[in-house]
């Protein structure tokens, strides 16, 4: 069997480096190994209600410029449902939850009149992140690079934010964004994310109007085969066939042979590695990064109730040493035509290796607690369905030490190439990360053609007084 290129991975950078391909007159060959296109971001059917369900619940950014471009290449991009609001989230804690909205004031002033209104921190305690928003605010990607091997909690209590800022605050971050603790979060990463966060204002959060990945599959697929590619599923590849440092092609699982002169590998770090000669792993090359990675597990649960338990689209509880699950989601109130369905929620157990010995009863138990602190119907309804899922990763853990493994697009070996939210992209691990990381890759396979062509659009830079500090 011959191919022009080969995709390893049917996940959302695989099919967005595949997408970009037949765009540009290839017609690739893309190999997943598991029945369900989408990886990370795939979606199914509830077998007992008919619903749409993904592995988990994950939202979406009016500033993913790469993720927005594949969606509208492929003609889903209206099937985003947007938050029709200036807020950004709600967070829930005692002694009632706070909603943070942006401002019309300039970046990183959008937030502040949220924080202020905070009755959990003084003003004295959030004036206590000036050293570090100085800091922040000049931070590039060297700067990144640099804070990397630092340990997150231990930095910023060094720039001098008060303890209670950095559990209520900080803490909360570590977790629901950066999928970790903060004391093994690694300062460049968390600190790399938040001026991103900060030094834009306007941005909106959206979500599936389905599931998360009928936003992208079924038409990916669709737009491959029409240019003459072909996708498999349940099919992985055993080995990558090369010669003097040059790809051939890959050998499959059941024996067959395809040879191509590109070869691009969509899949996570740790399952690229068994497919690469020992040589490559132990040797003086990039491949050694590749068994530097952790995965970040979780938990998602979706909780079918028999009653409508509030209007709340999206929330996250703040930290605390107890707190189970994190982001929550209310289905009823984001899908179209819902609005009069019973409540449908979603929820995330980051970093879920603390509740490894727990039965699912007691983490169904414990996060209907949760709910209830913030739903009090929750803990009177009835509860009719309860799917759980259990993820070995939600993302490459940003580890101090993981941003300087990140590896580029391309390899020391000439035809292979690299794709997924783990590779240097500029941006934390994510679905936006996953398609840039697609569409470079489909730029060093043309650069390589001799067809140079930009596809990846970089992230957005600061506005505001972040920008002005940043030299933008």
């Amino acid at each position: 069997m011959q191919a022009d290129s080969i995709v390893i991975g049917g996940g959302i950078a695989g099919l967005a480096c595949a997408v970009a391909l037949c765009d540009r007159g290839f017609k690739p060959l893309v190999v997943e190994r598991a029945s369900l296109l989408g990886g990370r971001a795939r979606s199914w059917t509830h077998a007992e209600t008919g619903d749409r369900v993904d592995i988990g619940p994950h939202i979406m950014l009016s500033e993913y410029r790469n993720m927005l471009a594949l969606l509208r290449r492929l003609g889903t991009d209206q099937q985003v449902v947007w938050q029709q609001t200036d807020k950004f989230i709600t967070l829930v804690d005692q002694p009632r939850p706070v909603e943070i909205r942006m401002s019309r004031l300039p970046p990183p002033l959008h937030f502040l009149p949220s924080m202020l209104g905070a009755p959990q921190v003084s003003w004295r305690e959030m004036a206590s992140n000036a050293r570090l928003f100085r800091k922040v605010a000049r931070l590039d990607e060297a700067g990144v690079q640099r804070l990397d091997s630092y340990n997150a909690e231990a930095f910023l209590r060094e720039q001098g934010v008060s303890e209670r800022f950095i559990d209520w605050f900080w803490r909360s971050a570590a977790m629901a964004i950066m999928n970790v603790p903060l004391e093994r979060c690694s300062a460049g990463a968390l600190l790399g994310f938040f001026q991103k966060m900060i030094g834009r204002s306007g941005y909106r959060v959206g979500f599936p109007a389905a599931g998360l990945g009928d936003l992208y599959v079924p038409a990916a697929v669709a737009h491959i085969e029409a240019a003459g590619g072909r996708v498999l599923t349940e099919t992985a590849v055993a080995a990558l066939l090369h010669e003097n440092g040059v790809i051939q092609g890959v050998r499959l699982d059941d024996g067959r042979v395809v040879e191509a002169p590109h070869c691009v590998s969509a899949v996570p770090p740790q399952d690229l590695a068994p497919l690469l000669p020992e040589a490559w792993l132990s040797g003086d090359s990039m491949f050694r990064v590749l068994t530097g990675f952790a995965p970040s597990p979780y938990i998602s649960a979706y909780l079918w109730f028999d009653r409508k338990l509030g209007q709340e689209q999206f929330w996250t509880r703040v930290w605390s040493p107890d707190t189970l699950g994190y982001d929550s989601y209310d289905l009823s109130n984001i899908r179209p035509g819902w609005r009069e369905r019973p409540s449908l929620i979603a929820t995330n157990v980051i970093y879920s290796g603390r509740a490894e010995a727990w039965t699912d009863e007691q983490l169904v138990a414990k996060l209907r607690q949760e709910l209830a602190e913030f739903l009090p119907e929750a803990a009177v309804a009835e509860l009719r369905h309860v799917d759980l899922h259990h993820i070995p990763m939600a993302i490459p853990a940003p580890y101090p030490g993981s941003e300087q493994l990140r590896p580029d697009a391309r390899t020391p070996v000439r035809g292979l190439y690299l794709a997924g939210d783990w590779i240097r992209t500029g941006l934390p691990s994510s679905m936006e990360s996953a398609v840039r990381a697609g569409f470079m890759a489909a730029e060093a396979i043309l650069a390589v053609a001799g067809r140079p062509e930009q596809i990846a659009l970089p992230p957005p830079g600061p506005t505001g007084l972040i920008g002005l500090l940043a030299g933008q």
